[in-house]
Parts: C-alpha cells; structure tokens; sequence
C-alpha cells in the first residue's frame, strides 16, 4: 500500500540506546510520502542520557517532520476524537510500554495516544526494544499479539549470549509492516534474526 497522503504517528519510548536507529525509518516515512506526526514519552521528552540529550531528539524529529512533538497526555489525546492517525507507530516500544499497553494502563502520551488510535479501530504498530522480553514480558507480548488492531514489526533476540531475555525489532521493517497494518494484516514472519 503506498503511504504517499497517509497520516502517521510515530511515537518514540525510553530505549534510549535505540533512538538513533529509528531515525532513519521516521525519514522513510516521510520520504514516502506519509505525513508523520511525532509523539514522545515523558522519558524521551526529558532524559538526557549517554546517548544524547532530549533536546538532540526533538530537533532532530522537527527537522525531519517539520512537528513539534506531542509531549503531553492533552496533546495525545486528541489522536482519537478527530481521527487524527491512519495508524501509529510505537518505536522503540520498552517493555514498560508493552506492559501498560496489555495491561490498559494510560499514563502518558505515547499510552494516551495508543488508547485513542484503538478507540478508532485503527492500527498500533509495536517495534519491541526491551531486555525482558523473554522473561518478565513474555505474556504482554503474547497478549498484545492476540488483541485486535496491534501489529507488531518482527523481532528477534538481540544478543542470546550475553542478554538471553533480550528482544528487539527489525526497525528497517518499520515502513512495510505499516503498510501491511493499513491493509489489516500482520507482516510475516513476526519471528526473525535481530539483523
């Protein structure tokens, strides 16, 4: 499906160390043609950290966009009553968010946007970037890809020797499993290599 005149919201957690390779996939969207509009976690909104300051992401989202983020629960909400999203992106999407998103937990932008976007029936599209989630985050996982209208991007283990419960997706599949969620469909396979 082509994303030429297709709104997107792409909402950005707290796996910092992430960040900088989904960058690239917001420029892909917009270089689609979509119409990207940023949505940021408190976390991102506010933490500097050693892999940059918050004030660093938000320029660079802005450059890219031409949006100034939503960074607030009231700015989020609005995603649902005017039907803002043809679909939204979570990338990277921690394991916390994982979490209150199976669990229904709306305590902050990127939640409040989601909860809008499902409200509408439309597509959530989840790139997992968590260390639990073969421990801890198993069953949120397994929960989200039961529940209708979340799509996730295919993930894998990251680094099996060393963080055994770690997974993380293949955020260079971001732009085509949007586009497979615009058509109600989940890209296959969802279980791949880290890349």
């Amino acid at each position: 499906m082509s994303l030429a005149g297709k709104r997107i919201g792409f909402a950005l957690t707290g796996s910092h160390c992430t960040l900088e390779e989904v960058m690239p996939q917001v420029q892909r969207l917009v270089d689609a043609g979509a119409e990207v509009v940023p949505i940021l976690s408190e976390s991102v909104d506010r933490t500097d950290t050693r892999f940059g300051p918050a004030q660093k992401w938000k320029d660079e989202l802005f450059r890219i966009t031409g949006k100034r983020p939503f960074a607030t629960i009231v700015e989020a909400e609005t995603v649902g009553p005017k039907k803002l999203l043809d679909a939204l992106v979570i990338a990277p999407c921690t394991g916390n968010t994982i979490a209150k998103l199976a669990n229904a937990i709306t305590d902050g932008p990127v939640l409040m946007a989601a909860k809008a976007q499902l409200r509408n029936r439309r597509p959530v599209v989840i790139a997992v970037s968590t260390n639990d989630g073969l421990s801890n985050n198993a069953r949120n996982i397994g929960m989200l890809l039961n529940m209708r209208n979340i799509y996730l991007v295919p993930f894998g283990q990251d680094s099996p020797r060393e963080k055994q419960a770690s997974l993380v997706a293949r955020m260079e599949l971001i732009m085509e499993t949007v586009s497979e969620a615009l058509e109600g469909r989940q890209i296959q396979p969802i279980l791949v290599g880290a890349g």
